[in-house]
C-alpha cells in the first residue's frame, strides 16, 4: 500500500490517494479538489479508482466528487446521504468494508459534524476534521465538544501508540503524540 498526499489550496485541506499496487486499484479520501496531478497519478499508473471515502460533508472535502464521477465510476462511502445522493453508500456505527482489495475500518465520530467518520487502513487513521496534530476539531456547542472529546478518547486514544493519524488539515501525527498534546 502507498499513500499519496495532495493539498487543496482553496480549503487548505488534505486529500489522500491510497493505492493497492498489487491489485492496481486506488481509493481517494476527501477529494476537495481534483487536480491534474491526481488524475495523472491514476491514469499514468493504470489504476482503477475503486472508491471515494468522505470523512464529512464539507466543501473542502467533497467538492471534487463531481469531477471524479464524470471520469470514473467509484463507489462513494460517507455517513451523509447528501454527499452523492442515491449513489452514496451510507456508513453508520463502526464496521469494515472491503474496497480496492483492502480492508477499511470505519468509526462514526460525531462532534465536529454529525456525519464525521474516521477510516482506518493498515496502520493509518484518516481522521478528517475530528483530530489534527495537536488539536481536536472545532465544534458548534459545548455538547458537541463533549461528544467529540469522548469519541476521541474512547475510539482513537485507545488505539496503539504508533498508529499514524492522517488529518483533514495539517501534518500527520501519531496516536501517542495526539494523546500527549491534544486534550487537557
Amino acid at each position: 500500500m502507498k499513500v499519496y498526499f495532495h493539498l487543496n489550496l482553496s480549503g487548505f485541506s488534505n486529500c489522500y490517494v491510497v493505492v493497492n499496487e498489487e491489485a492496481g486499484e486506488a481509493i481517494i479520501i476527501d477529494p476537495g479538489k481534483i487536480t491534474d496531478g491526481i488524475i495523472s497519478q491514476i491514469e499514468d499508473n493504470n489504476l482503477k479508482l475503486s472508491a471515494v471515502l468522505v470523512t464529512h460533508n464539507h466543501g473542502s472535502h467533497v467538492d471534487g466528487i463531481k469531477t471524479l464521477r464524470k471520469i470514473y465510476n467509484p463507489k462513494i462511502y460517507a455517513a451523509d446521504w447528501e454527499v452523492a445522493k442515491n449513489d452514496t453508500n451510507v456508513l453508520m456505527g463502526d464496521g469494515k468494508i472491503r474496497v480496492a482489495k483492502m480492508v477499511v475500518r470505519y468509526m462514526t465520530m460525531p462532534g465536529h459534524t454529525a456525519d464525521s467518520i474516521v477510516y482506518g487502513i493498515g496502520n493509518l487513521l484518516f481522521t478528517g476534521d475530528v483530530l489534527f496534530a495537536g488539536s481536536m476539531g472545532s465544534t458548534n456547542s459545548s455538547y458537541s465538544e463533549l461528544i467529540l472529546r469522548t469519541n476521541i478518547e474512547n475510539n482513537i486514544f485507545s488505539q496503539q501508540d504508533g498508529l499514524v493519524l492522517m488529518p483533514g488539515h495539517g501534518p500527520p501525527s501519531t496516536v501517542e503524540a495526539a494523546r500527549l498534546f491534544t486534550i487537557d
